[in-house]
Order: structure tokens, then sequence, then C-alpha cells
């Protein structure tokens, strides 16, 4: 009974996002809005960590007017040659707030050797105070689990070519998760460097590094699988748009 309720509510709610969203880009035609598209690879890159290498990727897909429209989001990272070993999609209905803000909320759907699981999404997108890149989001699980995730990152440019980039990402969890080794609390953060040189505005190679670190339950859940609380690697990759 609960996998049916939980299937029904994630219908619904992908439902209501798909309908929402198409009614709005429905509307915008009607009033001759320019309905623009746009694909953003941010990151896709191998990362060198303890004798692997880990491919990895963050992209996001819209369809918007200038103040609103759709989203897809996808994010994820698998063993070089392997299979995945996790993929985070979201889709999402974006409206722009503000000047430099845009409310996001949806469906998020997580891929991964264990249980899958599905969230309703609600959160901000944009640009911060001092030029800062944010996306901060809030979760609810089909097991009824919260979260929070606040995602960062500045562009310091040191020539016409030459983009240093520090990013970070903190993860917080109301309450434990076991199935998924998610423990309440401060869960995870990652934090990186990446220094870019901008061959063209639409294509960008970087190397750079990277750090992950769990805490807390999710330290100890991750300890007890064998696995590693902290992962630093060297990263090499692209970004593009177009």
């Amino acid at each position: 009974m609960t996998v049916k309720k939980t299937a029904c509510a994630s219908a619904l709610l992908l439902g209501a996002t798909l309908a929402l969203g198409v009614s709005s880009l429905a509307s915008a035609e009607m009033k001759d809005d320019s309905i623009m598209t746009k694909f953003m690879l941010d990151r896709f890159e191998v990362r060198h960590q303890d004798g692997d290498d880990l491919l990895s990727w963050e992209a996001q897909i819209n369809a918007r007017t200038d103040y609103q429209g759709m989203a897809f989001k996808t994010s994820g990272e698998r063993l070089n040659n392997g299979p995945a070993e996790s993929a985070e999609h979201q889709l999402l209905y974006q409206r722009l707030v503000s000047d430099f803000f845009d409310a996001q909320f949806g469906i998020r759907y997580d891929n991964q050797p264990g249980p899958s699981r599905t969230y309703a999404v609600a959160g901000l997108q944009g640009l911060a105070p001092y030029w800062f890149e944010v996306d901060a989001n809030l979760f609810l699980s089909d097991e009824g689990d919260a979260s929070a995730r606040i995602e960062a990152e500045y562009d310091l440019l040191l020539t016409q070519k030459l983009v240093l980039q520090p990013s970070a990402e903190i993860t917080v969890a109301f309450s434990d998760d076991e199935e998924i080794g998610v423990g309440s609390g401060l869960s995870s953060a990652e934090v990186g460097i990446r220094l870019r040189y901008e061959l063209s505005r639409k294509f960008v190679p970087y190397v750079g590094i990277n750090w992950e670190k769990s805490f807390g339950d999710t330290a100890d859940f991750a300890r007890a699988e064998g696995e590693d609380t902290e992962v630093g690697s060297l990263v090499i990759g692209v970004s593009a748009w177009f």
C-alpha cells in the first residue's frame, strides 16, 4: 500500500510539474513571448582518485521566456568503463522572482546501486551579491525524509582567458535514511577549485582539484560498508553551452 501511495504521489507531482510548465510555455507563445532554449554542460570531467578514474558530469537544459520556463538537470558519476555509481535527475518549473533569482519546484529522481528515491523539490537558483552563483534546495523524499542542499561557485577572472572557479556544496539531512546511507545532521560537503582556459565562450577546458567528505551518522554508515569518508581527486574536464 505504501509503495502504491508513493508511486501515485510521485506521478501526481510529475504530472503537475509538466502541466504547469507546458501551460506556462503555451501561454508565452500566445502572448508572443520569445521561448529560448539553452543547454549547459557545466562539468564533464575525469576525477583521478586512489588509482581509480571516475567520470563525473553536471548538465542542465532550459526552455523558457524571460520570466518562466522548464529546466531539466542531470548529474552523476560512474567508474571508468563501469556502471553508474549514482545519478540524479530533476525536472523543474522555474519562475523569476527577482532580478537575479528564479524560484524552482518539481521532482527529483535518484538512480543508485541501492534503493532509488524520488523527491519533491523547492528552491532558489540565481546570482547572489558579489556575483556568487547559488543553487539552494529543499527535498522531501517518497519515504518522508527531508534534506537541504546549497551549492555555490564564483568566477575569479585572472586574465581574459584564464578563470579560477572555487565551488562548494553542503548537504544537511533532517532525518536518517539508513537504506541509502544518509544520517541526520550535516551529511556531506564537497569543495573544489578549477582553473579554466576559455578557448571560446562556448567551449572551456579546465583542470583542478576536488575534495569530498562525509560527516556524522552518514560517515558511520559509510565506514560500516567499508567505504571512504573522505576523498580527494585531481580533475580534468570541459564545460560547454549552446
